[in-house]
């Protein structure tokens, strides 16, 4: 059961891949990327399980926040062109 969860969670990584390089605009390229980091803490988790190792969790877990982290950085660079900005519109 494990195998097959880890070959579609495989099969989700290579379609956002994909999503990755032809996305039409930057916006579905973000979404991609987040997608695929977020296939990819499933991924540890599992092995984790798997392998009844309960700190790869721990890892998971950091990864995911840098991974929120990353996507609002980007997000905000695209937006404002300023990662300082402070949000005011002057």
């Amino acid at each position: 059961m494990i195998a097959a969860a880890l070959i579609a969670i495989m099969i989700v990584m290579l379609i956002a891949l994909i999503r990755t390089c032809i996305g039409p605009s930057l916006f579905d390229r973000i979404l991609a990327i987040n997608t695929f980091s977020t296939a990819t803490v499933l991924m540890i988790s599992l092995y984790g399980f798997f392998n009844q190792r309960p700190e790869f969790l721990d890892i998971a877990i950091v990864y995911a926040m840098i991974n929120f982290i990353g996507t609002v950085a980007l997000l905000k660079l695209h937006r404002f062109d300023d990662l300082g900005h402070d949000g005011d519109e002057t």
